[in-house]
């Protein structure tokens, strides 16, 4: 078994191939052509931590994929990046480990970002230009980063809690993003007017934006709610949504931002749309005004792909 380290794993990364898989993933998934176990959460709030096992096997792929992801969210006080982790990558015909993907957490941010793309791709409106992010993480940098280049948004606005983290995050963008507007916003409710697309990526555990912020024609692209207890969107906000997208339904409705909002009773589990189904459906029907949410808890079919996409180019 191969023991593969995060700067070797970052030079095999290949972003393109790995969006395409990924958006395959969620294909098969939604046509039960892919395994997905049921997520392992374990909370450590006396530390601000906690931790995510994910598996999945996709129909036809010769290897399956393991995954431990954790995120700390007092070890940046440390001087300690806030996410962690691995993945085994375990061979489908032997079940022998092949090899064991040391990115310490790497991967899980990456291919979170790349599903931020694909949703927010899917979901908002033609002709969108300016780019909200609400949070100053390492997920917000790459939602920013991968979310402008790949989209072609003209501007940028970053919004988070700490100003000065708002501020610094503004400025390491623009050396990545020279050609781009970047601005940050003094409050949310600024953010939500300016942006044409807002994407939350935070570990809250109470709704940042509001129903009556959000401008008719906006898509919500929101991350952060991948465990029990997290929440970045105002339940409210899902009665005016067109299209509530969510990557599982099972998942969604447990802990993501769904959650929230098919408990108030404001939507019911029937109305939702698989993320895998709309892909296979797109374009996307939606009229100028209409406001569309996606709501991204983290699949492990995202985790097989970008595994299996790293091993293969590793194996050759």
């Amino acid at each position: 078994m191969r023991v593969v380290t995060r700067q070797d794993i970052l030079a095999h990364f290949d972003r393109h191939a790995v969006l395409d898989a990924i958006e395959d993933g969620f294909k098969a998934f939604a046509r039960d052509q892919a395994q997905v176990a049921p997520v392992i959460h374990l909370a450590f709030p006396a530390a601000a931590g906690e931790c995510h096992v994910k598996a999945a096997h996709v129909e036809g792929d010769e290897v399956f994929t393991v995954k431990l992801a954790t995120g700390f969210y007092d070890n940046p006080k440390r001087g300690l990046p806030s996410s962690n982790g691995f993945m085994a990558v375990v061979s489908a015909t032997t079940g022998e480990p092949r090899a064991i993907l040391q990115d310490d957490g790497a991967l899980t941010d990456l291919r979170t970002a790349l599903a931020g793309v694909i949703a927010t791709r899917l979901g908002g409106r033609r002709g969108a230009r300016t780019l909200g992010i609400v949070g100053s993480g390492v997920q917000a940098r790459l939602q920013a980063e991968f979310t402008c280049e790949l989209l072609g948004y003209d501007s940028l606005v970053l919004w988070a809690r700490a100003s000065e983290k708002a501020a610094a995050l503004a400025d390491s963008l623009r050396a990545s993003l020279p050609d781009l507007e970047i601005s940050t916003a003094p409050t949310p409710a600024d953010l939500c007017a300016r942006a044409d697309t807002i994407i939350t990526a935070t570990a809250a555990r109470a709704a940042i934006v509001r129903a009556d912020w959000v401008r008719p024609g906006t898509h919500i692209t929101a991350v952060g709610a991948d465990s029990p207890g997290k929440q970045e969107l105002d339940p409210a906000l899902f009665a005016r949504a067109r299209h509530v997208i969510v990557d599982s339904v099972a998942q969604c409705t447990a802990h993501g931002e769904t959650a929230h909002a098919v408990g108030a009773g404001i939507i019911a589990r029937d109305a939702l749309l698989p993320l895998g189904v709309a892909l296979s459906q797109a374009p996307l029907a939606r009229a100028e005004d209409d406001i569309t949410i996606a709501d991204l808890t983290g699949v492990a079919v995202q985790d097989a792909a970008i595994a299996r996409c790293v091993w293969h180019r590793l194996d050759t």
